[in-house]
């Protein structure tokens, strides 16, 4: 009897961590929209400001080095985005214990598990270390934020590739990441094409989080069974 009760725990988890996904993506978008709102003057521009403007504590000119040089920023409301990412950060490693019993056990789970840990605790380093206070640690952070993301969903596809509760998403899920990985590939080259260094650093960010709202309400929409790990 008592393995029953552990696969509806299992499955009352895996639940509520879908709920903490899509929560982290959706405050995190709306802290962007404040932080936007009330940016500059100059206004923010999404082709030609790094996301990482909105949460600049100080308006002026700068020089942080590497990828940051001397350029203007003004973010009056750099406390919403800032928050919003530490948010989204601890909400995605949270759903993501709890999520954990939805994906069939192996390698596979286990390294998904670590690499979407690691961005998610560069997603908090972010909001810990605006890019005009320490850049050397926002850029790590940075880094480890879109590197990890991008492979965790790579690695997660291939590993999911055979479970029947999530056919269809395999081929989604490596897209996802493969699109992140070279975005990112481009953004380090810096070779921006039309969408600029903002709309690229966005092509980046923008596949996880959607695939985290997508994966989110298919775990929300599977029966209780399938989240608790039967037949995993």
């Amino acid at each position: 009897m008592s393995f029953p009760n552990r696969a509806r725990t299992r499955a009352r988890s895996t639940v509520y961590g879908a709920v903490a996904w899509i929560v982290g993506v959706v405050q995190f978008l709306i802290g962007m929209a404040v932080a936007q709102a009330g940016y500059g003057p100059p206004t923010y521009s999404l082709t030609g400001n790094y996301i990482s403007d909105l949460g600049a504590a100080y308006c002026g000119y700068w020089h942080g080095g590497g990828a940051f040089t001397g350029f203007y920023v003004c973010s009056p409301w750099h406390l919403a985005f800032n928050l919003s990412i530490v948010a989204l950060g601890i909400l995605l490693v949270v759903g993501t214990v709890l999520v954990y019993p939805a994906f069939r056990p192996g390698a596979a789970r286990v390294v998904w598990f670590g690499l979407f840990a690691i961005a998610a605790a560069g997603a908090i380093g972010v909001g810990l270390f605006p890019e005009d206070v320490n850049t050397s640690a926002h850029v790590v952070s940075a880094l480890a934020a879109f590197a990890g993301s991008s492979l965790a969903l790579v690695v997660l596809g291939a590993g999911i590739a055979r479970d029947a509760r999530w056919r269809g998403y395999p081929i989604y899920t490596v897209a996802s990441g493969l699109l992140g990985l070279l975005a990112l590939v481009l953004f380090g080259l810096k070779i921006y094409g039309p969408l600029g260094v903002g709309g690229m650093e966005r092509l980046i960010v923008a596949p996880v989080l959607l695939w985290a709202v997508v994966v989110g309400v298919r775990v929300l929409r599977m029966p209780a069974g399938a989240r608790g790990g039967v037949g995993a």
